[in-house]
């Protein structure tokens, strides 16, 4: 009896404590904590200087509530998300996530989301090889894992970020073909596409390619990792065409849901994949500064405003974080909760993929051990 209690106790001290063996880790460039959690804002949507064609857009997402609106804005994150794993960052009912990088734009943000904390040095969006180990890069070196880890981005600055060759990552960019082994009719059919379909910007492409691309390798080689960068919320808010934002939005959302249901379609993927949701940045939070997002020292830096603001474009530190899957906890949206920080979110990546995020690094963000299933 003695040897059976110790087997069953060294059983069970070895299980894995979560389930999934794949984690699908999505960010919507620049998509504010406002439109999620209150849907479209009135006063932006109904501007003539922002928005075309105002009657169709309130017809698509308009509500008699707040939780309506939101919820015609985002169907899955409020249907399904909210229902079966979490949300974070409503700041009207005291939730907060925040940036912990004192630059509040692109690349330091997703610098800290990848490698857990703020490096001061990342200091503009120039393409520069990222001189960190990401998480991405550090789950690509062991040695069960080559190959097992990709990155499919809309923005041509995501190389540099992850170090595509120091880290051996596979990271399809910008205007990338897809090129790994026997492509499906539909990867050949995007590569085709992104090409013949002009583009409002040089160095961002269409998120619909982007992830349809990343749905593809997702079933061709079920990755342990994935990320996959959608941009178009940031292009379309810096262009101050809020009505096309507000669409993005939307559509980022249905692309999640189409990964969502893909996943609990797909044998070895389904019950067995975690999704993490973030932003990089925050925006502005009025009609003359929502289409920004910089601190008070990247203002003076980079538009040598002697007269900036004090607090650099307030709003623009604040960020959410969503997540659902078998090893997320079914909280919903939290509300009077103490601040979470971007920084966390790396940790929390490592954590929900069975590793120990100390193997790591030691001087990152702790996860968010509140959001994960014990």
């Amino acid at each position: 009896m003695r040897v059976l209690v110790m087997c069953l106790l060294a059983v069970l001290c070895c299980q894995k404590s979560w389930a999934a063996d794949h984690l699908v880790l999505i960010t919507l460039d620049g998509l504010r904590w406002q439109e999620l959690f209150r849907g479209y804002e009135d006063a932006l949507l109904e501007s003539e200087d922002f928005t075309k064609r105002p009657e169709d857009l309130k017809v698509m997402f308009d509500g008699e509530s707040t939780e309506q609106k939101r919820e015609k804005l985002m169907p899955f994150m409020w249907q399904t998300v909210a229902k079966q794993g979490v949300l974070i960052g409503n700041q009207d009912k005291q939730s907060s996530m925040l940036l912990t990088n004192t630059w509040w734009f692109s690349y330091p943000g997703y610098n800290e989301i990848l490698t857990g904390k703020a490096d001061p040095s990342i200091n503009s969006n120039e393409a520069v090889p990222n001189k960190n180990v990401t998480i991405l890069e550090w789950v690509n070196q062991h040695k069960d894992n080559k190959s097992k880890v990709a990155a499919f981005t809309g923005w041509d600055a995501f190389p540099a970020i992850i170090n595509e060759q120091r880290s051996g990552v596979m990271v399809n960019a910008a205007f990338e073909n897809a090129q790994w082994n026997k492509l499906s009719d539909r990867a050949k059919v995007i590569n085709e596409l992104q090409h013949s379909t002009p583009s409002p910007w040089h160095n961002v492409r269409f998120d619909a390619f982007t992830y349809g691309l990343a749905k593809e390798y997702l079933l061709a080689e079920q990755p342990k990792l994935m990320y996959i960068a959608l941009g178009e919320t940031d292009d379309f808010a810096h262009q101050e065409e809020y009505d096309q934002y507000i669409k993005s939005a939307h559509r980022s959302d249905q692309f999640i849901a189409d990964l969502w249901q893909t996943i609990q379609t797909t044998k070895g993927l389904k019950g067995n994949t975690n999704i993490v949701i973030a932003v990089d940045h925050g925006r502005g939070v009025t009609a003359q500064t929502w289409p920004h997002h910089a601190s008070a020292k990247a203002l003076k830096q980079y538009f040598k405003m002697e007269q900036q603001p004090k607090e650099g474009i307030v709003g623009s530190n604040a960020v959410w974080l969503a997540a659902i899957g078998p090893d997320i906890r079914a909280l919903g949206e939290l509300t009077a909760a103490q601040p979470m920080y971007q920084n966390q979110i790396a940790a929390t990546v490592l954590s929900l993929l069975g590793y120990q995020f100390t193997d790591y690094a030691t001087d990152i963000g702790k996860p968010l051990t509140t959001i994960i299933e014990p």
